[in-house]
Formats: C-alpha cells, sequence, structure tokens
C-alpha cells in the first residue's frame, strides 16, 4: 500500500473509519499494540498510514510536557447515572488520543494521595468533575495552578469553573407541575443530600411549583436522605404513615424512585392507581421497571461529551472561564408509574 504524505488535520475516528473499527481499538493498537490482536494491528497500522494519521502523536506531546491522560472524578462509580456520561467522556477522548483515568470519590480518602500525586508529576492534563467537590483540599489562590478543570452534571457558581449542566430547578418545577395537571394536591418529595447543589436546585424546584398553585408547603411531606435504594424505600414508608398521605411522590433521582416503587409493592400500593411516581435521569432501569417509571430525561452521554470538548478547549489553549459554560435541556419521560389521583376518577 502506497504511503500518503502525514496529514496534520487527519484523527484517530478517520482511522477508525478507514480500519472499519471502534475508535477505542486504534487507541489501544497504536499505543498498547499487545493489547489487540496480530490482524487487528496490521489493519490499524495500515489504515493510520493510507489516512496520513501519524503513530508518533504520543512522542510529540511528551516532548511538550503533556501526558494526553484525563482524570474523570466520580461521586460514586457503582451509581448507574454515571456510566452514560462516562461513555460521551471517553468517546471524544478516544477519537482525539487522550487516556482517561477514572477516580471513585466514594473512597476519596484512600485516593487523595493518589490524585495529588498525579497533578505533581504532572501526569495528567485536565480533570473532569461529575461532581461539586475537589478531590482534594485546595484554596481558590491553589485552584489557579492545577491543570485545567471542567464541571459535568453539577452547577457550583462559588467553584468559578466552566460547567455543563441542565436546569435543575425548572426541570424539578416542569415535573411538580405535571403532578397538579392530573390533578394531585399532596405531593410529596423524596430529595439527595443537602450538600449536593443539583439537590438544591432540585427542591427549590419542588417548592416552587407548589407555591404557584398557592399550595402549603409541608415540611412533613419532603424526606431527606442519600441517592440510594434504601432512601426511596425509607422515605415511602415514612411519607405514607402521615395522617394525610400523599397521592404524589417526586424523587429526586431514578434510584430512590425504583427503591420508594419496590417499598409501594410490599405495603401493597398499587402504582399508579394508589401513588403517582415521578424520577430523574432516566437511566435504563427506569424502562424496564412495572409500571415503566415517568422521570425526567437527563443527557447524560451529551453531558459527557460536551464537557470533554469543553476541555480539549482549554487544553488547546482557548480561553474558558465559568461564564463559557453550556446549559443542556431535558424533558420529562411520561410512561406508567403516573395518573389521575383515585379522587378523580
Amino acid at each position: 500500500m502506497e504511503q500518503k504524505k502525514k496529514n496534520a488535520t487527519a484523527t484517530m475516528k478517520d482511522v477508525a473509519d478507514q480500519a472499519g473499527v471502534s475508535t477505542a481499538t486504534v487507541s489501544r493498537a497504536l499505543t498498547n499494540p499487545d493489547k489487540v490482536s496480530a490482524q487487528t494491528r496490521q489493519k490499524v497500522e495500515q489504515a493510520a498510514l493510507s489516512v496520513g494519521y501519524s503513530p508518533h502523536v504520543l512522542s510529540r506531546h511528551l516532548k511538550r510536557n503533556e501526558s494526553h491522560t484525563i482524570l474523570v472524578i466520580v461521586p460514586d462509580i457503582c451509581d448507574p447515572f454515571f456510566s452514560e456520561m462516562i461513555r460521551g467522556i471517553e468517546e471524544i477522548a478516544a477519537e482525539r488520543g487522550y487516556l482517561v483515568l477514572i477516580g471513585d470519590c466514594a473512597h476519596q480518602h484512600q485516593q487523595e494521595k493518589t490524585f495529588v500525586n498525579l497533578l505533581l508529576a504532572k501526569q495528567i492534563d485536565g480533570m473532569l468533575l461529575l461532581g461539586s467537590d475537589l478531590p482534594f483540599d485546595a484554596s481558590k489562590e491553589e485552584q489557579h495552578n492545577l491543570p485545567p478543570m471542567v464541571m459535568a452534571n453539577e452547577f457550583a457558581p462559588e467553584l468559578e469553573l466552566p460547567t455543563v449542566h441542565i436546569d435543575n430547578l425548572t426541570a424539578a418545577f416542569d415535573a411538580v407541575h405535571y403532578l397538579q395537571k392530573l390533578g394531585h394536591q399532596r405531593i410529596a418529595c423524596i430529595a439527595g443530600p443537602d450538600s449536593m447543589p443539583l439537590s438544591q436546585y432540585r427542591l427549590q424546584g419542588y417548592i416552587q411549583a407548589l407555591r404557584r398553585s398557592a399550595l402549603t408547603i409541608d415540611n412533613q411531606y419532603i424526606y431527606h436522605g442519600e441517592f440510594s435504594y434504601e432512601t426511596g424505600a425509607r422515605g415511602l414508608a415514612a411519607l405514607m404513615s402521615h395522617p394525610r398521605p400523599p397521592t404524589a411522590i417526586f424523587c429526586h433521582n431514578d434510584i430512590i424512585a425504583l427503591g420508594a416503587m419496590s417499598q409501594a409493592k410490599k405495603m401493597g400500593l398499587d402504582i399508579p392507581r394508589d401513588l403517582s411516581l415521578i424520577g430523574f435521569d432516566d437511566i435504563i432501569q427506569a424502562q424496564y421497571c412495572y409500571p415503566p417509571l415517568t422521570t425526567v430525561v437527563h443527557p447524560r452521554y451529551q453531558i459527557g461529551r460536551e464537557a470533554m470538548l469543553l476541555l480539549l478547549d482549554q487544553l488547546q489553549g482557548d480561553s474558558v472561564s465559568g461564564t463559557g459554560s453550556r446549559l443542556l435541556a431535558s424533558e420529562l419521560k411520561v410512561r406508567g408509574s403516573t395518573a389521575i389521583p383515585k379522587r378523580s376518577v
């Protein structure tokens, strides 16, 4: 095969398209050839030559003191919410020849030293935060000495970081307003951790929707907990013990809603005939539970892609400030877990 002149604009995706493989396979074949078969390696190498992609990109980055590695900080790797976001990040990273490291903040105390060492050794070029906390203590002044960072999913203005997120307050307002349009007036809320900005925004959306309809805010209708199945189960049990139990519950995420749904069945409650439930995020399980869960569709895959692109803008020298944040749209997906209250039938 005749070798084409090296093309400075050729990307890893061009190689993948030519070879008929994924960008991840191209990345492995060029940087870790022992991880793929000889046949795949040969196919990728021939494709790289054909499109004019240089297989020596990594060495050039090392000369410029770049690792071409991104650290993604995840609040809890076991939470299925983050899987689509990470997929979006890794697809863009693979296209641009970047390696992605995952740091799980659920074990932050054990890993804090590891994160710091990566920074000191300049083994990462940038960081993506999928939560609102840095994985180590750093003052605002010290943050200026850190590599470029982008926050995905959360919105915390005090950190002054470029962010990709949705309008959690409006999305929550719309979800509760939908329950009101169905005829529900006794609407409860199972809320996530108070320490998380998105929980605060979702709670504000719930409260504003009730106030807009001149409904009284009953604190006994608000149950606080973690983003867990257990919170949903305990929350539903507590709320249904109220002298005037709710006819509908807005849950701060789908995991909570699924826990509440399981508890409702244990208590002999029929969803949605006895109780309507709305979740938030539209994880894959929301489509396959019974009844399927009405929920806010959170564009997690798109958030991951946009966050990685925003970080790449910074790494390429573009000026991106906190005002360069990107707001993506969400929508309410109506399924079988919501209906008009029984008294309206």
